[in-house]
């Protein structure tokens, strides 16, 4: 989850030490991890396109994997989820539509709307599809095991598949198969760069956040799935409800006879459940052979030695302060007590 703690946009010492602590885990999916400056929708987050990004992201591999974890770097860009003042030479920030919607981002200046967008060229998308490829090397490079395409929760990939966002007349809108096309270009091509046992994809069908709505989400995701399926993904994460926030309006959408088997009947590969669970519905999930695994988050944040504890089912931490979640310093953030003290 976005912690806000590379307020240079660089990995810090902290960071290492943060995902450290949580190697237990087994496998570390990172925050949210932009792919470019373009990519970038608010303060304080990494990214993974220059030398020095990769540099510090090679500190936090290090680190995990000395404490015996895995760790994939999710890849992201925020798309119309921005603001000018993060764009290059304050240009307006980039969607498959000029479509704005209600949506509010941080900024120096405080939590404010996001500013007008533009909608992508058919020239242009191509690079934002080589940004993705790119990124997935970088991340490579600088030791992660795998990448996560992040194209859920109303972000770039996410806007392109609703078409709530996405009024384009073009070969990337309209149908649902031309609104499935910029995530699947972006899949193949990191897919072709890193292979696909070490990509995999996240996806929301359920939820919507940052006012990226679909009118039909049911026969869009069973067909974006559907397509995923023969490409060998080393696993597919799917949202199945949002912790619910007054930061990105997160609300689980409701449509009769559309749930997560509706998904399992057009995907055979390893699937990942997200979405509130603790250790009785894990545990229950998995028994059932519902999922590979389950992802687990809020959580983790406050409690880094969660697994151990599940493990011996000892209590977690109580949360901590709501204003440490999104930026701030060491307090809140790498400070949590863990059994062994």
């Amino acid at each position: 989850m976005t912690r806000a703690r590379a307020p240079s946009r660089v990995p810090t010492p902290s960071m290492a030490e943060y995902y450290r602590q949580r190697a237990g885990a087994g496998l570390i999916i990172t925050e949210a991890t932009q792919i470019s400056q373009q990519g970038t929708g608010t303060l304080a987050t990494p990214g993974i396109h220059t030398p020095e990004q990769i540099a510090g992201w090679r500190a936090v591999t290090e680190a995990v994997h000395g404490a015996g974890g895995r760790i994939v770097c999710q890849i992201w860009h925020c798309g119309r989820v921005s603001h000018s003042v993060f764009q290059k030479d304050g240009a307006a920030p980039v969607a498959p539509s000029a479509v704005r919607g209600t949506i509010r981002t941080f900024t120096e200046e405080g939590f404010v709307p996001t500013s007008q967008p533009r909608a992508l060229t058919l020239d242009e998308i191509p690079a934002v599809v080589n940004d993705f490829r790119q990124a997935a090397r970088n991340a490579l490079d600088a030791g992660f095991d795998g990448v996560q395409i992040h194209g859920a929760n109303g972000y770039l990939i996410d806007q392109f598949l609703r078409d709530g966002v996405n009024q384009r007349e073009d070969r990337y809108g309209g149908s649902i198969e031309n609104r499935c096309r910029f995530l699947l270009e972006v899949t193949d091509a990191v897919i072709d760069e890193v292979g696909a046992d070490r990509t995999a994809v996240r996806l929301s069908p359920f939820s919507t956040t940052w006012d990226c709505h679909d009118s039909q989400p049911a026969p869009l995701f069973q067909h974006a799935i559907a397509q995923l399926e023969p490409r060998g993904l080393a696993f597919l994460e799917i949202v199945e409800r949002v912790y619910e926030s007054s930061v990105s309006g997160s609300a689980v959408e409701a449509q009769e006879g559309f749930g997560i088997d509706d998904l399992r009947a057009v995907y055979r590969g390893p699937l990942v459940l997200n979405g509130g669970y603790n250790r009785e519905r894990s545990e229950a999930v998995l028994a059932a052979g519902g999922a590979a695994a389950v992802s687990i988050a809020r959580p983790y944040m406050f409690t880094p030695d969660l697994v151990e504890r599940f493990a011996i089912d000892a209590p977690l931490n109580p949360p901590g302060d709501d204003a440490a979640v999104y930026g701030g310093g060491d307090a809140g953030y790498i400070d949590f007590p863990t059994l062994q003290g």
